[in-house]
């Protein structure tokens, strides 16, 4: 069996990936290695833990002797690198924790590989998942592509350009098999409820305050998380080595239209009268560095992959709302607790 790790694995993006694997190609082992902080959550891979394919390993990747633990013990021959901090108002609280993760991890991976993979680099790959947010900000016109120019503007965009660069070094340098893919903004279940989509649909349906920055008019691509991982998984089984593709999901959204357009599925699936929800929305102090626009020209995947998104955001929007109102467990178990607090500090302070 050809053995995969995936790191991030019971995050967000990490778990669709993992389950993805998992259930498509038996004839991997895949193993999931997460440290569990507090955006990894198991409960994300329940339908898949039991599977013989499929381990866990809580590691942190920062660790090197973990990491080189990991590489000797499953002799891993491919990486699907996803373990990242990812919120950009936590960069700003703490962007240490983002320098060491980000930057110190993604080079305690490479480096491992490096020495694992050595004198036999055939049927090896390392494939690092980063963010359209290293370009910087967009006007009103123009899209990102595969050689936008590096232009990150908050300490989370700047550590994951940091790691780009890493990647490609040790491409350059050291001839690692190596592919990287930038993404917008994802969307979907099991996302934990800081970002914009759940921290909406949690507090509608408690009849909380929505937090919108400045007037809500940046603008992002929005992608569901699904359509990522469909991608994801091209891109390792298809992607031409050293090669870079963005993935998008052609969904251009001020953050106020989006957050209007939930507004309206949350008051038509809960059975409230229309602009119930919208009566909710407060305008809170602009976040410090905040980009004007992100948008991807995802073309190259297309063209040279045969990928594309499969859903139009209306639709994803309404498929994210019904899992997270059949799901409701999921949603307040991870908003308690330590996550209470984050969030009273980063909004009720304002």
């Amino acid at each position: 069996m050809k053995t995969i790790l995936i790191t991030g694995g019971a995050g967000f993006i990490g778990s669709h990936v993992v389950r993805r694997f998992v259930k498509k190609y038996s004839d991997y082992q895949i193993i999931n290695m997460d440290l569990l902080t507090y955006a990894g959550n198991l409960e994300n891979l329940t339908d898949i833990d039991s599977m013989p394919n499929y381990t866990f390993v809580r590691g942190d990747i920062t660790d090197i002797e973990m990491v080189n633990k990991i590489f000797d013990a499953y002799r891993i021959e491919g990486v699907v690198h996803l373990a990242a901090e990812s919120h950009v108002d936590r960069s700003i609280t703490d962007p240490a924790a983002f320098i060491r993760t980000n930057i110190f991890g993604t080079f305690n991976l490479l480096h491992a590989a490096k020495e694992h993979w050595k004198g036999n680099m055939e049927g090896k790959l390392f494939y690092h998942i980063s963010t359209d947010e290293v370009y910087g900000s967009l006007g009103d016109t123009g899209l990102f592509t595969e050689t936008t120019s590096y232009d990150p503007k908050s300490p989370y965009s700047a550590s994951k350009a940091s790691s780009d660069h890493l990647v490609r070094a040790y491409f350059n340098t050291f001839h690692l098999p190596v592919l990287i893919s930038n993404c917008s903004n994802n969307y979907g279940p099991n996302q934990f409820p800081e970002k914009l989509i759940p921290l909406c649909i949690h507090n509608l349906q408690h009849l909380k305050p929505i937090p919108v920055y400045g007037k809500g008019e940046n603008i992002r691509d929005w992608l569901y998380v699904e359509d990522h991982a469909a991608a994801i998984d091209v891109i390792f089984h298809r992607g031409m080595i050293g090669e870079t593709y963005n993935i998008g999901g052609n969904n251009e959204w001020t953050n106020i239209a989006l957050i209007r357009a939930l507004c309206d599925v949350m008051d038509q699936k809960l059975g409230r009268a229309q602009g119930t929800s919208q009566q909710l929305i407060a305008f809170v102090k602009d976040r410090a560095g905040h980009d004007m626009r992100y948008a991807i020209d995802s073309s190259k995947i297309q063209e040279e992959l045969g990928w594309k998104p499969s859903l139009q955001f209306e639709e994803g929007l309404s498929k994210t709302v019904d899992w997270y109102l059949e799901n409701s467990d999921w949603l307040e178990n991870v908003s308690s607790g330590a996550y209470e607090k984050y969030y009273d500090k980063q909004y009720n302070q304002r």
